[in-house]
């Protein structure tokens, strides 16, 4: 992984996509905001049902260059394998260092997907062990200070957050649209899977529009966090 200046947030997926499904509208809105922005993938999705590595990258990278961040990486983890352990945890320290984002948006525990959920224990602890000096991968210590959780495949507890992001709605569509092995596309010639459904399809906008309802607006992303989110007044002034 490349050296880059320091990132105003990074958002950490366990597999190509996953940003997009779960929070493509904050990432797309807070990089229009002037926001320095990045994606991890930690897998390359490999096992996947439809699409080759090659496939997903590509479409990963066109999915990146739609929502104008800044860079995408992937720390090449084995997917459907992703662990909380000590040869991972390292790999992520250094990438958390070379990166050192000042906020970090992440997948929440305790989703259908095993990946999603290791991957949850995994960034947390690796950016907490990211700021120990004594912990040695040849950057200087960082620790995002703001950690953010989002899930991929729905909403199971309520949310602490909801972001506005009917302005950029449309480019988390677009994106999604780069996916073409993997979400609807009647064109692909692969077996259907639950994410390539068109339920599954119909149901990213359905999930938007309810939690945008929630909030008084045309779509809406929750967000979950295990510290309380700082406010500089009341909503709504």
């Amino acid at each position: 992984m490349s050296q880059m200046t320091e990132l105003d947030v990074l958002a950490v997926g366990a597999h190509p996509d996953d940003v997009e499904v779960g929070i493509g509208g904050i990432v797309a809105k807070l990089a229009k905001q002037g926001h320095r922005v990045a994606i991890l993938d930690l897998t390359e999705g490999e096992l996947a049902t439809r699409g080759s590595v090659e496939e997903r990258r590509a479409e990963a990278q066109f999915a990146a260059r739609i929502l104008g961040i800044a860079q995408r990486a992937n720390a090449k983890l084995p997917d459907g394998a992703i662990a909380n352990d000590g040869p991972m945890r390292q790999t992520l320290i250094g990438i958390l260092r070379s990166l050192r984002p000042r906020v970090l948006l992440c997948p929440m525990h305790t989703d259908r997907h095993p990946d999603h959920d290791a991957a949850h224990y995994l960034v947390r602890d690796a950016n907490y062990l990211a700021g120990l000096a004594r912990i040695d991968t040849g950057h200087a210590p960082h620790r995002a200070a703001h950690v953010c959780y989002y899930r991929v495949y729905g909403e199971t507890t309520p949310p602490n957050a909801v972001i506005d992001v009917s302005e950029t709605f449309e480019t988390k569509l677009a994106a999604l649209r780069a996916y073409k092995s993997q979400l609807f596309n009647p064109q692909y010639e692969g077996a259907e899977t639950f994410v390539s459904s068109e339920t599954f399809w119909n149901s990213i906008a359905t999930r938007a529009s309810y939690w945008g309802a929630r909030i008084g607006v045309a779509y809406g992303e929750p967000l979950y966090s295990e510290t309380p989110i700082a406010l500089s007044t009341l909503p709504g002034l």
